[in-house]
């Protein structure tokens, strides 16, 4: 597919030449387990027009219509350096080997640090994936290796200089 850019704000973009802002996502992405049976790899990357001060990046991608009262985090990534622009397909294989050095990936809803692919209930209307990035005003986030979504989400909200984001779907059909 195609790039397509997103939200952003004064000139900060977030792309992907794997999924189309505002269409369906591709079900290669999906989680390969709880009756999905995707390939569970991250799609490709790429961002630009950082504001001025940019020490680092967090790239985060949720659902907020997954029916658990408080959305779904499929994969937070934090500490990526200031000069890195892009993340290749399937950087977020689990043990980050695939990640720019420094980067590392936080534990996402589903247990484990790396990407977790969309997997929503069979029949619900499309959910809607967030993809997105933040430019941050330090070179690190103080957050031990196994903390929850949540408190990566607020340290990164704390230190977050702009972001840039876009919005894809996904749904699966109800099970006969």
């Amino acid at each position: 597919m195609g790039a397509c850019s997103g939200s952003h704000a004064a000139g900060f973009v977030l792309e992907s030449p794997d999924i189309r802002a505002g269409h369906r996502i591709d079900p290669r992405f999906e989680f390969n387990g709880f009756g999905c049976a995707g390939e569970n790899r991250s799609p490709a990357l790429r961002w630009h027009g950082a504001p001025a001060g940019t020490r680092s990046f967090a790239l985060t991608v949720y659902d907020p219509d997954a029916p658990t009262g408080s959305g779904w985090w499929h994969w937070v990534v934090v500490d990526l350096p200031a000069g890195v622009d892009t993340l290749a397909p399937d950087a977020g294989a689990v043990g980050g080997a695939h990640l720019p050095e420094g980067a590392r990936q936080i534990r996402t809803d589903y247990g484990q640090a790396g990407w977790g692919g969309m997997c929503p209930p069979p029949g619900d209307k499309p959910h809607r994936y967030v993809f997105t990035v933040h430019a941050l005003r330090t070179d690190k986030l103080e957050i031990p290796a196994d903390a929850s979504p949540a408190l990566a989400g607020f340290m990164i909200h704390a230190n977050t200089l702009g972001q840039a984001s876009f919005t894809a779907t996904y749904g699966r059909p109800k099970a006969r």
